[in-house]
C-alpha cells in the first residue's frame, strides 16, 4: 500500500511565496498548508512582503514555520529575484510554491536560478489577463515551473485560454477546510438577538466582487415579510460605509450588522440560520466550504466552482449573480421551509467531508512537491 504523500515528504524543505499577507483566501490557504506540513515533519519557510500587514506572521507564530520578508520596490526588480534566490540557498530549499501572479513570476525565475523545483497556485483573480505583458510573464513562469495549479475548474479553463497553454498542463486542487464543531455560538448574544429572530450570514471582505450590495438589496426586499430577520456580514474593506448608508436607505440599519474581520468562523457560522454567498466572481471560496462543513443551509451565486461544490443545487440553492430579487426568493424559500433547509445542509456537509477537507488538500499538494523534487 502506498504511503501517505505527506509522510513521503517528511524532512523536505519547502518555501511558500505570496505577494500579500492580509487575511484573504489565498493567505489562509497558505497558512493552513504550511502549518500542517510543518506539523507533519517538513521544514517550511513562508516568504511575505516586508511592508505587509503581518497577518501571516501572527497566524503562524506558534507553528514553527519560518517567516522571511522580501522587498519589491519596482514592477521589475532583479534585486528581488536575487534576494529570493539567496533565501532559497540559505534555507536549503528543495521546492518553492508561489501563490498568485507576482510571486509566480519572481518565484519561478528565482527557483530556476537556484536549480530547485517550483509550482504555482492561482486562486481565482484574473487581474493578470487585462495586460498582455502580464500574460506573457505568467506564461513564461509556467514554462519554468513543474506545475501550475488552479483552485477551480473554471479558473483552470481561463488560465489555459489566457496563457495559450494546454489544459493538461494545469492541475486543479480544490481548497480544503477544517472546521471544529461548536456546541453553542456566542454570535446571537453578541448581536442581542432573541430566540425568534432569524439571522442571515455572509463572510467575505467588503469589496465589490463579493456582491454584498446585492445581498443587502435582497434583504431589503424581505424586510417587511420577515420583520425579525437580521443580516450580518463578517469581513473588512472599503465598502463598509457605503453598505451602512444603503441599509439606512432601505430602512434596515437596525437589523444590519457588520462584524468586521473575524477569526472565529466556526462560532459565527453556528449562530446563523442561513449562509449566503452573493459574489459576482469567485474561484472556490473558503467561506462556502466552511459553511458546508458547518452544516448550514446555503444560498449562493453560481460563479466559479460554487455550483460544482454545491452539486448543481443538490447541496444548496443557486442563483444568478447580481440579481437581488432571485437572491431574496431563494432566501425566503429556505427561511420558510425548514425541512428543505435541513436536507440541503446535510447534503452540503456530506459533500464537504468527502471532497473539501484540509487533509485532502494537503495530501494533493504533497504529491506535487514530491514530483517537483523528483523532476
Amino acid at each position: 500500500m502506498n504511503a501517505n504523500p505527506v509522510e513521503q515528504i517528511r524532512g523536505l524543505r519547502i518555501a511558500h511565496l505570496i505577494e500579500s499577507d492580509g487575511p484573504g483566501g489565498a493567505e489562509r490557504v497558505l497558512a493552513s498548508l504550511a502549518s500542517d506540513l510543518q506539523a507533519a515533519g517538513s521544514y517550511n519557510v513562508v516568504i511575505v512582503p516586508a511592508s505587509g500587514e503581518g497577518w501571516l506572521g501572527r497566524e503562524l507564530a506558534s507553528t514553527g514555520v519560518t517567516i522571511e520578508p522580501f522587498h519589491l520596490d519596482r514592477p521589475v526588480s532583479r534585486t528581488c529575484a536575487r534576494h529570493l534566490q539567496a533565501i532559497f540557498r540559505r534555507h536549503r530549499i528543495a521546492v518553492a510554491h508561489s501563490h498568485e501572479f507576482t510571486m509566480a513570476v519572481y518565484g519561478a525565475y528565482a527557483s530556476w536560478r537556484a536549480g530547485i523545483g517550483h509550482l504555482i497556485t492561482m486562486h481565482g483573480s484574473r487581474y493578470y489577463a487585462a495586460r498582455w505583458r502580464r500574460c506573457i510573464a505568467l506564461r513564461a513562469a509556467v514554462a519554468l515551473s513543474g506545475c501550475v495549479v488552479a483552485v477551480s475548474t473554471t479558473l483552470a479553463a481561463a488560465l489555459s485560454r489566457d496563457l495559450w497553454i494546454r489544459r493538461s498542463r494545469i492541475r486543479t486542487i480544490p481548497n480544503g477546510v477544517r472546521l471544529e464543531p461548536v456546541e453553542r455560538s456566542s454570535l446571537r448574544d453578541e448581536l442581542g438577538l432573541q430566540a425568534s429572530d432569524q439571522l442571515l450570514l455572509s463572510i467575505g471582505n467588503l469589496y465589490r466582487v463579493k456582491g454584498h450590495r446585492y445581498l443587502l438589496d435582497a434583504f431589503g426586499v424581505l424586510a417587511g415579510r420577515f420583520p425579525r430577520l437580521h443580516l450580518a456580514i463578517a469581513g473588512r474593506g472599503e465598502l463598509a460605509a457605503a453598505l451602512c448608508t444603503r441599509a439606512e436607505e432601505l430602512g434596515v440599519r437596525d437589523r444590519f450588522h457588520l462584524l468586521g474581520l473575524r477569526s472565529d468562523i466556526a462560532n459565527i457560522l453556528a449562530g446563523a440560520d442561513l449562509f449566503v454567498l452573493p459574489s459576482v466572481s469567485e474561484g472556490l471560496p473558503l467561506a462556502l466550504l466552511e459553511a458546508m462543513m458547518a452544516r448550514r443551509p446555503i444560498v449562493a451565486t453560481g460563479v466559479g466552482d460554487v455550483s460544482t461544490a454545491l452539486a448543481d443545487g443538490a447541496a444548496g440553492l443557486l442563483v444568478n449573480p447580481a440579481d437581488p430579487p432571485a437572491l431574496a426568493a431563494a432566501m425566503a424559500r429556505l427561511l420558510t421551509n425548514v425541512a428543505e433547509a435541513e436536507r440541503l445542509a446535510d447534503a452540503a456537509h456530506r459533500r464537504a467531508a468527502a471532497e473539501y477537507t484540509l487533509p485532502t488538500m494537503v495530501e494533493r499538494y504533497a504529491s506535487l512537491y514530491a514530483s517537483a523534487v523528483a523532476g
